[in-house]
């Protein structure tokens, strides 16, 4: 492959690696739970529970099912690749989700990996990590909670590898009037 050739693959697979986001939040918001699987590598991981896609399903359809409706809106997408065929990225979203009579506001990031398999750029990993999650009427606030279903922790910020050597420069900073509860 000369030069050229090799930008134009790049441009390529970075717009079909960009629609996999968009794709994944319609799957989900439309229960289109075959369309869904199908964007993961037919192998997928699935923990304890095993691999591969209809493993994947069994484990999301009953997740899907712990709301009603939903809307996923890919707020902003990084790409990087590791090679001609491997790459991850990290996709912001905001979702809602409608649960016993709210709406859910979530503010999340996904951390992927991707790969390309015979010609189709796919899925191998998504990891959801989370900043907050409030009904659309509440303020979020420390420490962030408000989906008692999908209540965990929030992971983000801290998940960053660059955020706890920020606050390290902070030389004790009183940090207390930006945050309730700073994490570290």
């Amino acid at each position: 492959m000369n030069a050229l050739e090799a930008r134009i693959d790049r441009l390529e697979s970075l717009a079909a690696i960009q629609q996999l986001p968009i794709r994944y939040a319609i799957a989900v918001d439309s229960r289109d739970m075959d369309g869904w699987v199908d964007l993961f590598i037919p192998d997928v991981h699935c923990g304890r529970r095993g691999r591969g896609r209809e493993v994947l399903k069994s484990i999301i359809t009953p997740a899907v099912r712990t709301f009603y409706r939903s809307i996923h809106q890919i707020c902003g997408h990084r790409v990087e690749f590791d090679d001609a065929d491997h790459a991850h990225g990290v996709v912001y979203c905001r979702a809602e989700h409608e649960n016993d009579g709210k709406w859910v506001v979530m503010a999340i990031a996904y951390f992927d990996s991707y790969e390309r398999r015979d010609g189709e750029w796919l899925f191998v990993r998504r990891r959801e990590k989370h900043w907050y999650s409030a009904d659309w009427q509440e303020r979020p606030a420390a420490p962030f909670t408000g989906w008692a279903a999908h209540d965990n922790p929030p992971d983000l910020p801290q998940h960053f590898d660059s955020w706890a050597p920020f606050w390290a420069e902070v030389d004790g900073q009183d940090i207390s009037r930006l945050t309730d509860q700073p994490a570290h």
